[in-house]
Formats: structure tokens, C-alpha cells, sequence
């Protein structure tokens, strides 16, 4: 691929402040758009099934908005009514495969019709697939609307978790064919739907060939991350370098250099006409967090290793089970491990770059304690033995 000359050249720090605004964590928040403004703005929410704070998907508008309601922020995502029943016919959201399992616009579900295609095309899984099954799902969703993989037959066949029933196997065969659709999700089980019923008529389609799809994912990739490399901008959504290749030179995205960075990059062009201003977030990410999903690029923007450890054996873990970097000032400056007890906010390990983190690791701590209806913080290890009795007596003062 040959890259145009770079018009602009950007300092490490414009890089990462236009990094940081385009990620919702430079400026003030569109308050009245909410958690759909931040979900159209991200393009795309991971899932996850841990639950710490609270889980993933609740971690991203939080750290960006502040202390939303939990509830507010489910029934942004799946347009629950005040029953609780499902607003199947005007969704706002959608289920897929994006970065990992994501919770994408409903806008962009046109936009996945090359992974759909890709699905369908693939060989089938190593999960058998009883004769019938996947015929005899869709008519039970037909009939009785939507449902979770339990009430379409039964999740699994034994305890272990990779042992899916039939259904399950059908079902999810499905949803990747894009002929059912997650359309919430309930107690953490996916409720599936079928597409045709779920989808607004107007975006159910598959008409949009693979270089028209790419084309769209790489742009609103772009636009997500503010500034990014090949890498960065393709891992976005999981696309393959040279799907981005295919696509780039008509994205909209324009080439430009960042000093220190030994890769090209593009930005959207958006985001180089103002420079950025306005407040910073202090905040506890999500490991999920789509500002550092890409470990060589939060190293290269922030200088910081990034790494979940949830799945690492606890004798090997350096920063603890689900350590959440702080946010403070523009800058990653730690990380903290939460837990829950009661009431009360405990961080089991606390590590902290110098004594400037001190403030912003209490105020970030005593926020997410409140909003997660802790009355009080209590820390049982900070990796530099200094720096605990200042951050403790700076969460009394605060806590009051």
C-alpha cells in the first residue's frame, strides 16, 4: 500500500488529547444525548460477563457521564419501556461481532453485512447441529416472539460451558447469519429475536457490498479514535489489514504524522480543525474501555502497559484480578483493583505513579463508591507503602 504525504504533523500530546476527545474524555459530555450519544459516538461497547464495579457496558457511559443510572443506562442500550418489555419494533441497539461482542447502533447494522456474508459462508462449527434444529428455532421465535436460549430449549447439555444444547448451537448459528438478532439482554442471557421482526424494514437489508461496508467501518473507526495507526484503526472492529488497505485511500480519513510514532497514521479530518479544550475525566476505566483496547497503542499514547489479569493465575497477577486504570489530567496515572463488601468500596490493590495521583485516585474512587450505593472506601494495599496514608486520609476528608 502506498501512503500519501502526511499534510499535518502532530505533537504526541496533540495526538493524544485528540485521542482522548474523540473517546468522550476531553470536554464537556453531551449531557441530553446520554448513554445513545455515547454509544453513536463510540460506535461500539464492549460486553463482558465480569462484574466487579459493575459490568462493562455500565463502566463506559459511567467513566464518560458520571454517575448514570443503571437502569437508565440498560434501557438506553435495548429501549425498554417502563414495563421492561422490549421496544422490538424501533430498537436502538443491536448485539454482534465488532471489537469482541459489542453492543453496536442500530444504524450500522447494514454496515455488518460483509461479517454476515463471512459467517455464512464459513465452514460449520465444530458444535454439531442436529437435522432440523436450526429450522425448528426459527419457527418457535416466530411464534412466540422473542426468547432467550433457556426457553428456546435449553442453553447447555452439561455443566461445563462450551457444551451447548442444539438450540443454543442453532441460535447462535443464527444470530451470526444475521437471521436473528440479540435484542436484550436479560439476567446476562441474550434474548433473540428474529431480524426481520427486530430490524427497522429501512436498515434490514444486506445490499451493501464488502468494500461499501469496510469503507464505513474504517471512517467511523477513524472518527472513534480521533488519530490512528493501520493497526489501531482496523482492531477497532476486528477487520484485517488489508481490508483496511482496500478501503482506506476512500474513507475520508487523511494521512498524517505524530511525532514519536514509527507507524503512519490517519485522523478524521474533523478532529484536526479545533484544537482540543475543555475539562478532563477522572475516572476508573473498564479493562474494556475502548480508549485502551489496543495494548501497543495505549503504550504508545499514554506510556502505559495495559493488561487484564482476570484470566492470569493469582500467584502470577502483578496489578490484581480486574485492576481499572485511573484516568487524571489527560494521563493513565494507576490503577486500582476494586471489590465489593456491603456498603463498602474496597481496593484490594492500589498502584499509583507518584504523589500528584493521590487526589485523583481518592476523588475517583469515592465517586464510583457512591454510585454503585457504597457508603465508604477501604483500601487494603497501595504498591508504594508512601503513599498509603496520604490517599487514606485524602478518602476520609472527602468522604467527610
Amino acid at each position: 500500500m502506498t501512503t500519501p504525504r502526511p499534510a499535518t504533523t502532530l505533537s504526541a500530546t496533540e495526538a493524544r488529547r485528540i485521542a482522548l476527545r474523540a473517546q468522550g474524555f476531553l470536554g464537556a459530555p453531551d449531557r441530553r444525548a446520554g448513554v445513545r450519544g455515547i454509544l453513536r459516538h463510540l460506535g461500539a461497547v464492549q460486553l463482558d460477563t465480569i462484574s466487579v464495579l459493575a459490568r462493562s457496558h455500565e463502566l463506559i457511559p459511567y467513566a464518560r457521564l458520571g454517575a448514570v443510572g443503571r437502569k437508565t443506562v440498560e434501557a438506553a442500550y435495548w429501549g425498554t419501556g417502563a414495563t421492561g418489555a422490549p421496544t422490538a419494533q424501533q430498537p436502538h441497539a443491536f448485539e454482534y461481532w465488532s471489537h469482541a461482542a459489542c453492543i453496536l447502533p442500530i444504524e450500522e447494522w447494514p454496515h455488518f453485512a460483509f461479517r454476515r456474508r463471512a459467517y455464512r459462508d464459513r465452514p460449520h462449527w465444530n458444535h454439531d447441529l442436529p437435522d432440523g434444529t436450526y429450522d425448528q428455532v426459527i419457527k418457535q421465535l416466530r411464534a412466540e416472539g422473542p426468547l432467550t436460549a433457556t426457553e428456546l430449549g435449553g442453553a447447555k447439555r452439561t455443566s461445563e460451558w462450551w457444551d451447548w444444547s442444539g438450540a443454543k448451537v442453532a441460535v447462535e448459528r443464527a444470530l451470526m447469519h444475521g437471521e436473528v438478532v440479540c435484542v436484550e439482554r436479560r439476567g446476562w442471557k441474550r434474548v433473540y429475536d428474529l431480524a426481520e421482526r427486530a430490524v427497522p424494514q429501512t436498515l434490514l437489508h444486506d445490499d451493501l457490498d464488502d468494500t461499501e461496508c469496510l469503507r464505513r467501518l474504517v471512517r467511523l473507526a477513524g472518527e472513534s479514535l480521533g488519530v490512528g495507526t493501520r493497526a489501531d484503526i482496523a482492531d477497532y472492529h476486528r477487520l484485517k489489514g488489508e481490508q483496511f488497505d482496500a478501503v482506506i485511500a476512500d474513507s475520508g480519513l487523511v494521512p498524517v504524522t505524530v511525532e514519536g510514532w514509527d507507524k503512519p497514521a490517519w485522523a478524521d479530518p474533523a478532529a484536526l480543525e479545533t484544537a482540543p479544550r475543555g475539562r478532563h475525566r477522572i475516572t476508573l476505566l473498564s479493562p474494556f474501555d475502548s480508549l485502551i483496547w489496543e495494548r501497543a497503542r495505549t503504550e504508545r499514547i499514554f506510556g502505559f502497559t495495559h493488561r487484564l489479569e482476570a484470566y492470569v493465575p493469582k500467584p502470577k497477577r502483578v496489578y490484581g484480578y480486574f485492576a481499572m486504570p485511573l484516568l487524571a489530567g489527560g494521563r493513565l496515572v494507576g490503577r486500582v483493583d476494586p471489590a465489593r463488601e456491603g456498603r463498602t468500596l474496597v481496593a484490594r490493590q492500589v498502584t499509583l505513579e507518584g504523589p500528584k495521583a493521590v487526589q485523583p485516585a481518592a476523588q475517583a474512587l469515592v465517586e464510583a463508591a457512591s454510585w454503585v450505593d457504597c457508603t465508604n472506601v477501604r483500601v487494603e494495599r497501595v504498591d508504594a507503602p508512601g503513599l498509603r496514608e496520604p490517599l487514606t486520609r485524602e478518602l476520609s476528608r472527602i468522604l467527610g
